[in-house]
């Protein structure tokens, strides 16, 4: 089995934006594409697990995730950096069409986590998840994995709510260093 480091992405790996989509739009938060660098020289899987209910809003489209992800993963090339599986829920209770629906792949649901530990034969006892928001804690708590908080993005009002077994650290980079020690 697998170790692997689950990412929230908005907030965690780039600048909270709301509702981002646009390419143009797009910035790493510092340090972001070093620590995922670290990551993959220490032999961990990197997987990106995102809300992205925009989508089930009609803000933007599954194919705009999809372009977005492939621009990240080309600017990570940059620092001989990857990620190894993006998976993202495009549901939202309250949103449009099929979108609109209660599923288990909305964090703080573990379904995102749970299929990439099916698909890529992960060790949730030995993973964890690094996120900004309340929501990305309870779904690693939930999965059975480790939980890192980060300060970045909504991390900073969220830090009063997480509970003593959350890891809190300034952003992403500080994150993977807490993790690698």
């Amino acid at each position: 089995m697998r170790r692997a480091v689950f990412l929230d992405r908005d907030g965690t790996i780039n600048v909270e934006k709301d509702y981002l989509y646009l390419i143009k739009d797009f910035e790493f938060i510092p340090g972001a594409p070093e620590a995922i660098q670290l990551l993959n020289q220490a032999g961990i899987m990197v997987v990106v697990v995102t809300n992205q209910s925009g989508v089930a809003r009609g803000y933007y489209t599954e194919d705009d995730v999809i372009n977005l992800h492939r621009h990240i993963a080309c600017k990570l090339e940059q620092y001989s950096a990857h990620v190894d599986a993006w998976l993202y829920c495009p549901h939202h209770p309250s949103g449009r069409g099929s979108y609109a629906l209660p599923c288990n792949c909305r964090k703080p649901l573990p379904g995102m986590l749970q299929e990439a530990a099916m698909r890529h034969n992960i060790d949730m006892d030995n993973s964890t998840i690094i996120g900004d928001k309340i929501a990305d804690i309870e779904a690693g708590k939930a999965a059975g994995c480790h939980t890192i908080l980060v300060r970045t993005g909504y991390g900073a009002e969220d830090e009063k709510s997480v509970g003593p077994q959350t890891v809190v650290c300034d952003d992403i980079l500080s994150a993977v260093k807490y993790l690698l020690k």
